[in-house]
């Protein structure tokens, strides 16, 4: 992969890729009512219906990933990679002040959606512009309250997309050392990795 001239360092709040989903995924909620509410809007919306992958989720439309807040463009992005996210892998290194991520695709379709998608979230972040994303991780809604708290640097080279995130705040950085981890699992186990959290929390 050449290395794209993308070396972008802001003082903002990010989602650690997201992948980090970006990919970057969860109930943007808090307190369990509002949880509740979001979890039975996302089953009525059919993404627990059983689908063709036998653990019920409908990988065909996702319904999950759309957003009050999302543009279709990026629901679509967010779609690329979950339904691809064996293509994936992913390396993250816990600092004592944030994290360093590398993810990169054997596909390079997914690779383009996942590079949007970072810079994206980035973008939306230093807006406080939460998309809120149907089933997203509650570990961003700090990320988008207290975004100028977060050094970020993404670099796009032969290794992948790299985001290094930094905080001199304890709870910023114990939610990026967090959320890599619930990006890294989405990265392994797609979807699935999304429907247990979402019900560790509905029951909690």
């Amino acid at each position: 992969m050449p290395k794209m001239n993308l070396r972008r360092e802001w003082r903002i709040g990010a989602v650690g890729i997201g992948l980090v989903v970006a990919f970057t995924l969860g109930l943007a909620v808090a307190g369990n009512d509002a949880i509740g509410f979001r979890m039975a809007s996302y089953m009525h919306n059919g993404a627990h219906m059983h689908g063709a992958d036998g653990m019920g989720h409908d990988l065909a439309n996702m319904p999950g990933l759309i957003g009050a807040n999302a543009t279709p463009e990026e629901s679509a992005e967010l779609a690329v990679m979950f339904q691809n996210f064996q293509t994936i892998t992913r390396e993250v290194v816990e600092l004592s002040d944030g994290i360093r991520t590398v993810t990169r695709s054997s596909d390079p379709d997914v690779m383009a959606a996942m590079v949007s998608h970072v810079v994206g979230m980035i973008t939306r972040v230093e807006r406080g512009d939460d998309p809120e994303i149907l089933i997203q991780s509650p570990t961003l809604d700090i990320f988008f309250a207290r975004g100028d708290d977060i050094q970020s640097q993404i670099d796009i080279t032969d290794e992948g997309i790299v985001v290094v995130q930094t905080s001199d705040d304890p709870e910023i950085v114990a939610a990026l050392h967090l959320h890599a981890a619930e990006v890294s699992d989405m990265a392994d186990r797609g979807m699935q990795a999304v429907h247990e959290a979402m019900m560790r929390r509905a029951r909690n």
